[in-house]
């Protein structure tokens, strides 16, 4: 007898429909597995036949064979399970399976027939939706997640018994039901605020320019300016995610098996802060199967990467791609894999070994040779990548004992919000541009235009500086962010000046 079942499995952030067939025929007792399974799925065997048993169900004593297809695309994981133990009860007990083609299974089964949870849920409740499927079968602790989806009917299920009996009718479960509109709008609030930074205005003021441009920034100062806390609350002035960034970070995050029961659903910007003994393949992504790194995890929110020049110098330079086309493509025998990577990059380093180098109260002990394979590091056309270079002096005591109530997050994401919008309205006919940082070469011409004074602002720092073309182009996009700032379509002198000062450090710290 054959047995059909559906299941799906995520390849990147997207998930592909997996055909499961089980047959039993004449042969020698045993099952065997094909279709490209890897060790999980073959292992899978083993789980299956213990869990069917402590069900109370058989399985066939013939010769079974488990087809998985497509046959040319490699499955990993034990999200195999549910629907593989359905199909040998099926042909077992010699039931039809044709009323099982509405649904998708997925779930890894224990040795008691209890259903786990698995990872890369919304994405492959998505594809069951695409494919016009009635339901899915989840594990209890993912339907949260999947039931965000809508126009799916979503069952969490405990275990294999009650997957079973439910489809032949004698046990009913009610869906799971999830409103994602209500969700989303409850869950958008911040532990932090940018009301606890004291002083150091001009580096607020540094940080609303590159979120309200999309603009990655770069931080020098000693310890204990303020530079991490102040990443920290980039987040909260970043304008509030839609639903299809919502989605697109869910899905990342889901693929990585970072939600649960409790975090079903990422409705506030992701702040990824990966410590700085990360490989490349951490921060980038990629394994055997690639899973998403750092990079990706960040998708419409932030990186932050503090001790820029401790991180490995390899690491640094696989940002480039990311940065650059806010997507990575990661390459294997198997095949290649992209995710995306929309983030803004914020960086924060000390100007030397010790951080006290330029510091007016305390000495710095490193040597000019040891200070310059310091800032070597970070290599220049990464920091070519980096928008704004903004130095951040040590907190004053009048600054931090100062009872004075400082700008909070939430009046400076309304100034953002407005240049923003500003910015959308401009790039509409573009939908691969939705803020400066992203202006291609075509779109600065056409936007950025000078007068006489803002060119001859820009000669003599590009001569004075030593700038890099690449370097050129940044502050022509940050002066646009400035004058969209300022409510202003023209850019003038002032936007430029500005915009030129946090370029200022590209040479001056760096040779």
């Amino acid at each position: 007898m054959l047995a059909k079942i559906y299941s799906a499995a995520a390849y990147g952030v997207e998930a592909y429909e997996v055909e499961i067939e089980v047959n039993a025929g004449q042969g020698n007792v045993d099952v065997v597995i094909v279709g490209l399974p890897d060790a999980a799925v073959k292992e899978s065997e083993d789980r299956v036949k213990t869990a069917i048993a402590n069900s109370g169900y058989r399985w066939s004593q013939k010769r079974t064979t488990i087809n998985l297809a497509p046959a040319d695309i490699k499955k990993e994981g034990p999200s195999f399970d549910l629907p593989i133990a359905l199909g040998m009860i099926a042909v077992t007990e010699e039931v039809s399976t044709e009323a099982f083609e509405g649904f998708t299974f997925v779930g890894e089964l224990a040795l008691s027939g209890a259903i786990r949870p698995v990872k890369g849920v919304l994405p492959i409740a998505l594809e069951a939706r695409k494919r016009g499927k009635r339901g899915l079968f989840v594990p209890e602790a993912n339907a949260r997640e999947a039931a965000m989806v809508k126009g799916l009917d979503v069952y969490g299920v405990s275990n294999l018994r009650q997957t079973f009996s439910f489809l032949l009718g004698e046990q009913p479960i009610a869906p799971t039901r999830g409103d994602w509109t209500k969700f989303f709008s409850a869950h958008q609030d911040y532990d932090v605020d940018f009301s606890d930074v004291k002083g150091q205005g001009h580096v607020k003021r540094a940080i609303e320019v590159a979120v309200a441009g999309g603009h990655n920034v770069l931080m020098i100062g000693p310890p204990g300016s303020g530079k991490s806390m102040i990443s920290k609350r980039v987040p909260t002035i970043i304008p509030p995610m839609t639903l299809e960034e919502a989605i697109d970070a869910t899905k990342v995050h889901s693929i990585a098996g970072l939600l649960d029961g409790q975090q079903s659903f990422v409705s506030t910007r992701p702040f990824r802060s990966p410590h700085h003994t990360i490989s490349d393949i951490g921060l980038l992504g990629g394994g055997t199967f690639p899973s998403p790194g750092e990079v990706s995890l960040a998708h419409n929110g932030v990186l932050f990467l503090d001790e820029l020049p401790e991180f490995k110098r390899s690491a640094l330079e696989v940002l480039r791609q990311p940065l650059e086309d806010g997507r990575v493509t990661v390459s294997r025998a198997a095949g290649s894999v992209t995710f995306p990577s929309e983030f803004m990059l914020v960086a924060a380093m000390n100007p030397c070994p010790c951080g006290y180098f330029g510091d007016m109260k305390r000495e710095c002990r490193c040597s000019p040779v040891q200070v310059q394979r310091y800032r070597q590091r970070v290599s220049g056309p990464l920091l070519d990548r980096i928008d704004l270079h903004v130095e951040v002096p040590a907190v004053e005591y009048r600054d931090v004992s100062s009872e004075r109530a400082e700008e909070n997050s939430t009046a400076i994401r309304e100034r953002i919000a407005a240049a923003r919008s500003r910015q959308q309205e401009r790039y509409q006919d573009n939908g691969k541009t939705n803020c400066n940082a992203r202006m291609n070469t075509k779109q600065i011409k056409a936007h950025c235009k000078l007068d006489e004074n803002c060119q001859e602002l820009i000669k003599v720092a590009m001569t004075e500086l030593n700038l890099s073309a690449r370097a050129y182009d940044r502050i022509l996009k940050v002066s646009r962010t400035i004058a969209d700032l300022a409510n202003e379509e023209q850019i003038n002198a002032d936007h430029v000046s500005e915009a030129i000062q946090y370029r200022s450090f590209d040479r001056t710290l760096w040779v």
